[in-house]
């Protein structure tokens, strides 16, 4: 199966499986020859989430300085300011025991669920598109 996307010169990406365990990416512009990339499977994820942390920073205000806030104030979208992208994908505070239960996203896919006392600071990169603030 080929998957093609049109690009912003005019022409076309191509991103296809060639082989068992071999993703191809080819871009032709105009008549000129095509360029060709091929990936393995991990390495084809990992160009796939830098195109997604790219368009989401294309289509995010990006802040001049990261923002502190509390754990009780994340909000889905936001993005930690650490060397490995996160994004809060989900929030529950039990203010019984003054936990926020924040459950992390990796670019690659990874989701887990950290705890943190309701006023612990944490750094963000920038604020989630639904974030006030």
């Amino acid at each position: 199966m080929a998957y093609a996307v049109a690009e912003l010169g005019g022409g076309t990406a191509e991103v296809t499986v060639v082989a068992e365990g071999v993703v191809r990416l080819s871009s032709r512009v105009g008549g000129a020859e095509p360029s060709v990339a091929e990936f393995g499977p991990a390495q084809a994820r990992e160009l796939a989430a830098a195109l997604v942390r790219a368009a989401d920073e294309a289509e995010s205000p990006m802040l001049s300085e990261p923002v502190s806030v509390q754990a009780r104030e994340l909000r889905r979208g936001d993005v930690r300011d650490a060397d490995q992208s996160m994004t809060v994908d989900g929030v529950k505070v039990d203010e019984a025991i003054s936990t926020a239960h924040i459950t992390w996203k990796s670019d690659a896919g990874r989701i887990w669920t950290q705890s943190y006392a309701v006023d612990a600071v944490i750094r963000l990169r920038r604020r989630g598109p639904g974030a006030a603030g």
